[in-house]
């Protein structure tokens, strides 16, 4: 689960990152990412997702937004703290597991340039 300090809570805060950050996608979802000001000094990157009714019903897009929750909170410290991200789930992430989309979102965010080298101890 993520801590609330790392959640996007405002629609103003995932307006800034979906029109004024720059995007990468897989058939999955879509990651939306923004730096903000170099001068913000946060514990950690925060996170919103958008999985609407065209992912499916209520049951399918809690699942799928369960999974990509867990997927963030375990790559959480290998994002830069001051970035924004709005992950937004495509139809096709109500058929994959969370293997897939852990393999989806790793796969985005190593496009953007986001994940950075975690020490392992």
């Amino acid at each position: 689960m993520l801590p609330e300090r790392q959640r996007l809570r405002s629609g103003r805060d995932y307006s800034a990152v979906m029109r004024s950050g720059r995007r990468v996608g897989r058939s999955a979802l879509v990651v939306h990412h923004v730096r903000p000001d170099p001068s913000i000094d946060r514990s950690g990157p925060r996170f919103g997702l958008i999985v609407s009714t065209a992912v499916g019903n209520a049951v399918v897009r809690h699942r799928v937004s369960r999974r990509l929750r867990h997927v963030l909170a375990d790559r959480a410290a290998a994002v830069d703290p001051r970035t924004d991200i709005v992950v937004r789930a495509l139809r096709p992430a109500a058929d994959a597991d969370s293997a897939e989309l852990a393999r989806q979102l790793d796969s985005a965010l190593r496009r953007a340039d986001l994940l950075r080298e975690v020490d392992a101890r």
